[in-house]
This record gives structure tokens, sequence and C-alpha cells, in this order.
């Protein structure tokens, strides 16, 4: 196992806390930082973003209607108004 030093400075509160949860839990600091890396790369790991999790609805569902993104405008004016006449 290739072993490398690392260095990280801390603010004092946090090397209290790790210092305190390093006695708690009776585990050495290096252990408890590893542990707390290897979560943070986990849950790196899964964040997807907005695009990856929307990615498989794009274009789905289609309305046969090819300018939908550039009259949308004139569209909820329409419907505001024909609302506003109704009541």
């Amino acid at each position: 196992m290739n072993v490398q030093i690392t260095t990280a400075r801390l603010p004092s509160d946090t090397r209290n806390k790790l210092l305190v949860l390093s006695k708690v839990k009776n585990k050495s600091k290096s252990d408890i930082i590893k542990e707390s890396l290897e979560m943070y790369y986990e849950k790196e790991e899964h964040e997807i973003d907005s695009y990856t999790l929307g990615e498989s609805y794009f274009g789905r569902y289609s309305s046969g209607k090819g300018d939908l993104s550039t009259t949308y405008k004139k569209r909820i004016k329409k419907k505001l108004s024909t609302r506003i006449a109704g009541c």
C-alpha cells in the first residue's frame, strides 16, 4: 500500500471536533478523515445534474407544434386575456 502524507490546515473549532470525535469513536484522526472523504466522494458521484435527470423526458411528449418556444409569451397573454374576459 502506497501511503502519502497530506497536511490540511483546520480551524480550531474543526480540529477540536475532530479530536473529540476521535476519542468518542476510539478511532484515529486519520481514519475519521479518510472515512469522511470517502463519504464525500460517494455523495458527489451520486449527485445528478438537472439535465441528466430530465434527459429521458426531453422530446418524449411532442405537441406537434414547432414554435412553442418562440411564441410562449403570445400564448400566455392570450390565455390570460381570455380568463380575465371570462370572469
